[in-house]
């Protein structure tokens, strides 16, 4: 569930973001995931969950996400390494000022 929610952000930041035509143009593909369980979260406690970048490597972006329980205690924090999709191209493309500048904030 916390990969789920974690992809789930992920993409919400992306979408908050990008505008209806960069979206067009450019997607996002999974590399690979890390995630570091701590505690479990029980179906009836609400989570928070929160976004950032990390390092950029030419088509290679970082994203970590932390996802907390109710009493603001961390429960799972992921970091998942995506590759900028060129859309129109089919190939993978360095990430753009644009896109660094947008996505450096917490969300």
């Amino acid at each position: 569930v916390y990969l789920a929610w974690a992809q789930d952000l992920a993409i919400a930041h992306w979408e908050a973001w990008a505008s209806a035509e960069e979206r067009a143009g450019w997607s996002w593909v999974a590399r690979r995931h890390e995630i570091d369980y701590r505690r479990e979260l029980r179906p009836d406690e609400i989570a928070t969950g929160y976004t950032w970048v990390g390092e950029l490597k030419g088509p290679r972006f970082e994203r970590y996400v932390r996802i907390d329980g109710p009493d603001g205690e961390m429960c799972a924090q992921s970091r998942t390494d995506w590759v900028l999709i060129d859309i129109a191209a089919r190939r993978p493309a360095r990430v753009m000022d644009w896109m660094v500048e947008r996505f450096s904030a917490k969300a």
